[in-house]
């Protein structure tokens, strides 16, 4: 259903919409409930309240409206929604009834009372998506990250490497010592998509023409007779081929023939009326997936004329022409589609470094990584932690530069013997190195990382920086557990060692 609201759904007309500004943060006393009573404020859905940067995302969010029109639904509104969706899992018309049925999901979204209607509809998601770009919510990834530290100083202490200035050396400002560990990794995050086959992606091609050309036809009038399309027989040569379970090379080539012929005859006939009729007679929606399908056909042209199976740009879906196919080797799916990422954490909060549809090599973005790090905390890490694909010759010089261990074993032929020290703090770098892996797992099995069901290519990009979100909202809300758990535990010892004097005092008076 999420899927289908967002593909009716219209483009954003900032104009058309004004926004008011809500000033100040209610508190939970605040907060009117149906019944007597008041809300909690242990609740999850309280703590996480104070966690978000409202004021300043209201601030960001209210420049995209104008002056003039129907006032928009709050900032809190539209970013509460999103995060509670992400947080659940769930979908548009189950967020909105979760919403409704929740106070404290209410008192999340800024509201002052319990509302029993529906505060929106499901097809408002798809808005509140368009809207919120990833720049806003790396923003607020930022935001949290400099409150949960205290500081811009990571609190790691220095750990090995050197002890090199976070500046170059010809530069005047004060240098301070490297500190903190960099871990880096990067991952696919698969889009929702049918396994791409060639035959497969020619016949939906082909489907999806027979259609334009069903429409075009009983729109504008034409007399005599309909151009043949052969569809029956293109039909029957695909059911042909999908009932051999593994067909051998010959056939492959065969069905990719026949179906390059009837997706070529459809395209001649719909851009010859195109010639004759204009473009109007097809919808803004038909023209951008015809321009999609002409790209299709020119790519698995050229693949069987020079019998390749790879090609620059590949489309694996008509639906979704902005998915890429991303070669990552793993011993279960050696190829996944959709966005390839790439992530850093320092002191378990995670931040997305690039988010890329296209392949690329994750290696050769390391110093830009590192001078990112020394942005946000005044110096360079002392160690980073990552896999042999950031091993290369540049990255390696710019680390013994400046005075940063890269963790691997070095280039060339590996050494007969070890020495001890330096393969403990291997296996140790190796341990501390896993959390970014848990980091990726907690993403694709709890928040929906692993199977993204957006459609469109920017609402994709904002559905991935959400689960980082939210993942990093949850971890903080997980550190105040643990330092209110401590508290307690603190003063249970305290209580009872107050005890245990006031007994010894009346003990030596008596």
């Amino acid at each position: 259903m999420q899927e289908k609201s967002e593909k009716s759904a219209k483009p954003v007309h900032q104009e058309a919409e004004m926004y008011k500004h809500r000033h100040g943060q209610m508190t939970v006393e605040d907060f009117i409930l149906p019944f007597s009573g008041e809300l909690l404020r242990e609740n999850r859905w309280v703590k996480l309240a104070g966690l978000v940067p409202w004021d300043w995302f209201e601030s960001q969010y209210a420049e995209l409206f104008g002056a003039v029109g129907n006032p928009a639904k709050p900032a809190r509104v539209a970013l509460g929604a999103l995060l509670i969706q992400t947080r659940l899992g769930s979908t548009d018309e189950e967020t909105v009834q979760q919403i409704t049925e929740n106070v404290y999901m209410q008192y999340f979204l800024g509201y002052q009372e319990y509302q029993s209607k529906p505060p929106f509809t499901p097809s408002m998601m798809v808005f509140f998506r368009k809207r919120i770009t990833p720049a806003m919510l790396a923003e607020i990834n930022e935001k949290i990250r400099i409150e949960a530290s205290g500081s811009d100083v990571p609190k790691e202490p220095p750990t090995g490497g050197g002890t090199a200035g976070c500046n170059d050396a010809n530069a005047d400002a004060e240098t301070k010592p490297n500190s903190g560990k960099l871990i880096l990794d990067a991952t696919c995050a698969p889009q929702d998509i049918r396994y791409p086959t060639d035959v497969s992606l020619l016949n939906e091609a082909r489907e999806k023409l027979e259609g334009m050309i069903d429409e075009i036809w009983a729109q504008s009038g034409f007399q005599g007779e309909k151009p043949r399309t052969y569809r029956e027989n293109a039909r029957r040569d695909f059911n042909r081929f999908i009932r051999n379970r593994k067909p051998k090379g010959k056939k492959i080539r065969r069905a990719i023939r026949e179906q390059l012929g009837y997706v070529r005859r459809d395209i001649e006939i719909i851009d010859q009326w195109l010639i004759e009729l204009g473009i109007d007679c097809l919808s803004e929606a038909q023209i951008e997936r015809l321009i999609t399908i002409h790209r299709l056909y020119a790519q698995q042209q050229e693949m069987y004329a020079t019998k390749t199976h790879s090609i620059n740009h590949r489309i694996v879906s008509i639906s979704q022409p902005h998915v890429r196919p991303i070669v990552r080797g793993k011993a279960g799916c050696a190829t996944e589609f959709g966005a390839k990422i790439v992530v850093s954490m320092v002191n378990g909060h995670a931040t997305v470094e690039r988010l890329s549809w296209e392949n690329f090599n994750e290696g050769n973005d390391l110093i830009e990584y590192a001078d990112r790090y020394r942005e946000r905390y005044g110096c360079y890490p002392s160690a980073i932690l990552a896999d042999k694909a950031f091993r290369t010759r540049d990255n390696l010089a710019f680390c013994k530069k400046n005075g940063i261990r890269l963790t691997g074993p070095p280039l060339g032929r590996p050494k007969t013997t070890v020495d001890p020290q330096t393969k403990k703090i291997e296996r140790m770098d190796s341990a501390e190195r896993n959390a970014i892996e848990g980091k990726f797992g907690e993403g694709k099995r709890g928040y929906g990382l692993g199977r993204i069901m957006t459609k469109l290519q920017d609402t994709s990009e904002v559905s991935i920086h959400l689960q980082f979100l939210v993942m990093n909202l949850m971890h903080r809300l997980r550190l105040l557990f643990f330092a209110f758990c401590k508290k307690l535990r603190f003063d249970a010892r305290f209580a009872s060692f107050c005890t245990l004097s006031c007994m010894l005092c009346v003990f030596q008076r008596c």
